[in-house]
């Protein structure tokens, strides 16, 4: 059985749907595949269940913290020897909930309405315009590979014997760990790690390398940590994982060839700091140390497309080794965001659909870490325009000097703008701080437009937002414009001018 298309999408996550529909909307003949779900990622495992659970957590933490707003504090309404009651299982009902309101966005009933064709199983490349399945057959002129990433698994000794926890498989949990290990110190990690904190585990975040956020300027990174610490976790940094102690925590049913975790049984980390060593006890682990393109199992090699381990490469026009074949999102790089996957197919569907080429332009990329106080970026922070040996001026402003943070009691954080030396251009914003990713939209469309501090210290912001800070940091800038030779013009003038 064979079927030809004008264009095959393979993966149905972020990139690939909006491709699909996309092009299916603009009249082209359309096949989706997909080996799994809907929705990818995003839907199923990743952004809307942790964004849902974080919300959850949060609750929780400032139910506990009601002193801060003039009420008691949960935990001492309570016997301090019994802690706050939270159900797991009800909590992952309600993070399924929200996945359910959101599904049919993604639903296969969606986009058969839509005009696409959807085929479900394991499909491969036959030859550079053919991928079956083994009993269908599909061919097109043009595709698209949107096959995602998966959590990577380092190569811990006695890693392989346990029950691992991955942000995949976490929601399946049916009671919070008494003690949890989280393995990674990147946005994934941090998240579930507070989140779990607030939760009720014993957490101990463990990091390889020197800092929380590794990507993020050191203030940054340590105003996260401080954080952590401040909410009773274990932070790790300098730590490398290096084995799992598998003495008589183990038993292995041969039969099924796997290991099985038994009721009350515990476990131990050995992490390296140089020389010393820290030994690590936990009931559950989870491991957030990255995650890695899904490039196995297309037979890819059969279309002439090349690829590694650290995904398949494309061109500025997202365009494969193969010029017929294009690829985005996390199996591409370089930013593994639902929302560059839904950037780049939408060049995609320019490039591979119509005639002439436009080339992708990372220059403005927001992003966002969950935690609380939220860290959002776009563009470059202080360490990497001292890397590129940029000249730049750098503009900050703190929460608690903003009204609103101080009447929300949340006041811990600051904003970071960086400008091109003696200049109001953006070349990057960090905002950490509440909301932080709602925040920066505004200094990101002000980058994106090249439009400057000036004018956004110019435009009139509601009393009292947290949007202000923009407008602040914007006075910030104004304020230095002030010259010790201006301000004496500026007095000889008002002699004249008032006597």
């Amino acid at each position: 059985m064979s079927k030809h298309y004008h264009l095959i999408v393979i993966g149905a996550g972020s990139g690939g749907l909006v491709a699909a529909a996309g092009a299916a909307g603009l009249g082209a003949k359309v096949a989706l595949v997909e080996k799994h779900k809907m929705g990818g990622d995003c839907l199923n495992t990743g952004c809307v269940p942790s964004k849902a659970i974080i919300r959850t957590a949060k609750l929780i933490y400032d139910a506990k913290t009601g002193s801060r707003f003039g009420l008691s504090d949960l935990n001492a309404d309570i016997n301090p020897s019994t802690p706050l009651r939270v159900d797991l299982s009800q909590i992952i009902k309600s993070v399924q909930s929200v996945q359910g309101k959101l599904e049919p966005h993604d639903s296969p009933d969606r986009f058969r309405k839509l005009g696409v064709d959807l085929h479900f199983g394991t499909f491969r490349f036959i030859s550079p315009y053919e991928i079956t399945d083994g009993t269908v057959t599909l061919s097109a002129k043009r595709f698209v590979i949107a096959t995602g990433a998966s959590p990577f698994v380092p190569p811990i000794k006695g890693i392989k014997e346990i029950s691992i926890l991955t942000s995949d498989n976490v929601w399946s949990l049916k009671e919070i760990p008494k003690r949890l290990v989280v393995l990674g110190g990147g946005p994934i990690g941090a998240e579930l790690t507070q989140v779990f904190a607030r939760l009720g585990s014993r957490v101990t975040v463990v990091e390889m390398l020197d800092s929380l956020l590794i990507r993020e300027d050191a203030e940054v990174s340590q105003a996260i940590k401080e954080r952590f610490i401040k909410e009773g976790i274990e932070v790790l940094t300098g730590h490398k994982a290096v084995e799992i102690n598998p003495s008589t925590l183990l038993r292995v049913d041969a039969e099924r060839s796997r290991s099985i975790k038994k009721s009350g049984e515990s476990f131990e980390l050995m992490a390296q700091e140089g020389e010393k060593e820290k030994r690590i006890p936990f009931d559950q682990i989870l491991v957030a140390v990255g995650r890695a393109p899904n490039v196995n199992n297309l037979d890819l090699e059969k279309a002439g497309i090349r690829f590694s381990r650290k995904g398949i490469a494309v061109d500025d026009y997202l365009r494969t080794s193969a010029k017929h074949i294009y690829a985005c999102g996390d199996v591409v790089g370089p930013y593994q965001f639902t929302h560059t996957a839904d950037f780049q197919a939408r060049l995609i569907l320019r490039n591979a659909l119509f005639p002439g080429r436009s080339k992708i332009d990372y220059r403005v990329v927001p992003w966002c870490t969950f935690t609380d106080p939220e860290v959002a970026r776009v563009g470059l922070n202080e360490k990497e325009a001292k890397e590129k040996g940029l000249h730049h001026d750098i503009y900050s402003y703190s929460f608690k000097d903003l009204d609103r943070a101080v009447c929300d009691r949340e006041d811990e954080g600051f904003i970071k703008v960086l400008t091109q030396k003696s200049s109001d251009q953006l070349l990057g914003v960090t905002i950490v701080g509440p909301h932080a990713g709602d925040l920066l939209h505004e200094l990101a469309l002000a980058m994106h437009q090249r439009i400057g501090l000036k004018k956004v210290a110019s435009m009139i912001h509601v009393y009292p937002t947290l949007a202000e800070i923009s407008k602040r940091v914007g006075d910030a800038y104004q304020r230095t414009r002030l010259t010790p030779r201006y301000k004496k013009w500026l007095e000889r003038y008002f002699r004249w001018r008032f006597g």
